[in-house]
This record gives C-alpha cells, structure tokens and sequence, in this order.
C-alpha cells in the first residue's frame, strides 16, 4: 500500500482562490479590505519564516496586512498597549501575536486583551467556550485546517476513532473539539510513546503534534490508517515532522506532508479568519468585545 498524500499546499491554494473574489467584492462594497495586524516579538528566523507565508498569502487574496516588529525586550505592558490600540483601529479586523513569546511575556494575558471579535486564531477565552459549543467561533487555525483538509478529501469521519498525541492549546485540544462535532471518538495519548502505542495502532485517525521528529513510526499504526503530522522540527536546516514519512506511508492510507501539509493550510485558515471576522464586524450592531 502506498498512502494518498493530503497535500496541504494544493488545498490551502484552493481556500485562497476561492477568497479572493469575495475580498473583491467586499472591497467594492464597503470600500475597504479586510486588514489583519501582525504582531511578533525579537528576531526569530523561523518566525520570519511564518510571518513572510502569511503575508504573501494576505496578498494574494486581497487581505491588507499590517506588521508590527517589536524587540524581545519588549515589555508586556508595551505589547498590550498595542493591543488595545489595534483593537479601537478600524482599519484591523484580526489580530494575531505570533508565538512563541519570550518568557517575560504571558501569553493568557495577552490573548485575553485581544478583543474576542478580532482573535483571528481563536485562542480567547470566549472563543474556546464557542468552540465547545459548536456555536461558530472564530476556529483555531492548524485545527481548523487540519479538519478542513479532511473534509475536502473526503475523509469519513462520523463514527471513526481518532487517536490525538499532543494535548497542545493550538492542536491537540481544539482539533478534538472539532472532531467530537463530526461524531468522531476521540482518545488521548500519553506522551510516552510506549504507553500510547495500544491505543495509536486501534487509531483510524491519527493526529500528531508531540514535537519529536520522525517519533511516529510504520509499525506504531493501524494499516490504513488516516496520518496527520502537525509537527514541525528543524533537523540539519529541514524541517520534518513527528511522523517518518517514508515507513508510514506504506502502511497509512492517507497521510499529510511535512512540509506541504498542516502548515500551509493553517495559513489559508488565517486568511479566511480575517475575511470572516471582517464581514462579522461590518454587519455587527453589538460592542466590538462582544461581536462575533
């Protein structure tokens, strides 16, 4: 068996192709674009990486993208002045604080001064209730995708068992939220991967996010099996995942890329975020903290 690869970057083109005659539309409607605000904090390379994707992304679709670099001294009263500045600013319809932040910084309290209608990666407190309730929160983004990715390949769901590694805020959590709601059951590993290996080869799903390159195996799983890697690990300037691709694939029956996978649709799922939290704050009557 040789696995059919999720391809991600196929997909994410597609959600961005799609997006842009809406934005078109939008900006001859209320003669303005959607605006996304960028905020990232010292000089990370990597993260210069993912700031630069998003952007040539914002830029194919329309999307006006404003970013703001500040130092890793930054202070966190500086960055939360920010943040209630961006929040008043009419122009910016989503605000996303690229992670990690440096460890002077926390990281809840910042995502809680992002206004609930502007946290275009769905990390406030309000927005995860909204994601429990199923009641159309601004979805996380990597999970967003990664279901997104799903569904377009019509992968079935409904009744399916899926096995999460990782109980990350930005992956493992939310992603199993968003499953629940397609009636998958969900399990959660350990991080020992020699107690969760019971549980990963019952799994029709698999979704990994543990941040062990290569960690996950072809003999780990069930045979076909649907593999997700939302790992990303930097081993001798490559980036590889936590999935070895090349033994999993010949056993899995699908399975995403890393690169090429997860992350190119966790950006498409930025973007269409901002263009959906634009049109929610157009048409809005409510205070901006309480608009959805």
């Amino acid at each position: 068996m040789s696995a059919v690869i999720l391809d991600g970057k196929a997909v994410a083109q597609a959600i961005l192709q799609e997006l842009q005659p809406e934005v078109a539309l939008l900006r001859q409607e209320f003669g303005m674009a959607p605006g996304l605000a960028m905020i990232s904090l010292g000089d990370d390379p990597s993260t210069h990486l993912y700031l630069r994707n998003k952007k040539r992304a914002c830029k194919q679709v329309g999307v006006e993208c404003f970013h703001h670099r500040l130092t890793a001294e930054t202070t966190q009263e500086q960055l939360l002045a920010l943040i209630a500045h961006l929040n008043k600013d009419p122009s910016v319809h989503g605000i996303l604080v690229q992670l990690p932040l440096p460890p002077h910084i926390q990281q809840e309290e910042v995502v809680r001064n992002i206004a609930p209608a502007k946290d275009v990666d769905g990390f406030h407190p309000l927005n995860i209730g909204r994601l429990v309730t199923n009641t159309a929160p601004p979805l996380s983004c990597s999970p967003a995708g990664i279901l997104e990715l799903l569904l377009r390949y019509r992968i079935p769901l409904e009744g399916k068992r899926a096995v999460i590694l990782g109980r990350t805020e930005l992956v493992g959590k939310p992603v199993a939220m968003l499953l629940l709601h397609q009636n998958a059951t969900i399990t959660f590993c350990p991080d020992d991967l020699s107690m969760a290996r019971p549980e990963i080869q019952q799994g029709d799903l698999l979704i990994v996010d543990i941040h062990k390159p290569r960690a996950i195996t072809g003999d780990m799983i069930r045979e076909g099996a649907v593999v997700v890697d939302a790992g990303s690990n930097y081993i001798d300037g490559q980036v590889v995942g936590d999935v070895d691709f090349v033994s999993v694939q010949e056993k899995a029956a699908a399975i995403t890329p890393v690169p090429g996978g997860v992350g190119p649709m966790t950006v498409a799922m930025l973007v269409k975020n901002t263009v959906i939290a634009f049109k929610r704050q157009q048409t809005a009557t409510e205070p901006l903290s309480h608009r959805y």
